[in-house]
């Protein structure tokens, strides 16, 4: 569709931070790659920021990750996927966890900054309506500052969402109808992609350690029974306020040891619990820590 081109061309030549928006299968990824693209080829150093936890580009699931496009080649789908950093959200879905997304978000455009992008092109996750997609979105324009705002949407979904950005911050927004050559997934196709990519994460080879109660964040409860962190998924903090990676915890019974399984060679400093635990065939159950932990 020529206005596509038209918005990706606008873009990619003078943006400075290029927020997208849209609800599930709205075709976000393929907008923001055609940015990419057409800024790497007008010369621009570009960072792509996927600050989707569930549908993911660059790196694993429950993250937001971010990758520094050097040349055309970056943008294929192998090497997309490797993150240059990332945040650990926690989930694989935005719900619960908007504070992570949103502090993830802005972190991640700041290192893209650091490494030197002068345009960063960030896609979201699909939750956009309701009270909470408006919570959400609102507070990454608010932090991130993009000087444009691209929603994608069917008919005019949107429009609540777009109209509480334009009344509130001074972003160029941009409205685009989804592309008709956008095909819908189902929810069983969405939570398979996110076990394939879980999966292929997790992939050998595996480093083990045992872990201390003590290392946690949040801190266990006194006498928390180590066995019920069986299989939860982990960020690996590096000690400076940043992630190095995923595990997820072993518990062994036998020998009533907590382990930590993850494909980075380095020990982390300390760890994050998630709120999501990996069952048979990487399949992600969410879990509640104030239930876990008996507190509120």
């Amino acid at each position: 569709m020529e206005q596509y081109q038209v918005v990706v061309d606008r873009v990619a030549g003078a943006a400075r931070c290029v927020l997208l928006l849209g609800g599930i299968d709205s075709g976000k990824t393929t907008l923001a790659r055609g940015v990419v693209a057409a800024g790497v080829a007008a010369g621009r150093a570009v960072a792509f920021v996927d600050a989707d936890p569930g549908q993911k580009t660059v790196g694993p699931p429950a993250t937001v990750g971010m990758r520094v496009i050097r040349a055309a080649e970056d943008l294929e789908a192998g090497s997309l996927a490797r993150p240059d950093a990332l945040v650990f959200v926690g989930s694989t879905s935005p719900q619960g966890q908007l504070l992570p997304l949103v502090v993830g978000a802005a972190r991640m455009v700041q290192r893209a900054r650091d490494e030197g992008a002068d345009l960063v092109v960030v896609d979201t996750s699909g939750l956009v309506s309701g009270v909470y997609g408006q919570i959400l979105k609102y507070h990454k324009v608010e932090l991130l500052r993009p000087d444009v705002v691209i929603g994608l949407q069917r008919g005019e979904e949107l429009e609540p969402l777009l109209g509480v950005i334009r009344r509130f911050f001074s972003a160029d927004v941009v409205s685009l109808p989804v592309h008709p050559d956008v095909h819908p997934t189902s929810v069983e196709e969405r939570a398979a992609n996110r076990e394939v990519a879980m999966a292929a994460y997790f992939a050998e080879p595996l480093q083990r350690w045992r872990v201390r109660p003590t290392v946690f964040m949040p801190s266990l409860p006194a006498l928390f029974d180590l066995a019920q962190l069986d299989r939860l998924l982990v960020g690996m903090s590096d000690g400076d306020g940043g992630y190095t990676g995923l595990g997820y915890l072993e518990w062994g019974a036998d020998e009533e040891v907590l382990r930590l399984i993850s494909p980075v060679a380095e020990g982390p400093k300390a760890l994050k619990l998630g709120s999501v635990r990996l069952e048979e065939g990487f399949r992600a159950r969410r879990v509640d820590l104030r239930n876990l932990f008996g507190t509120d």
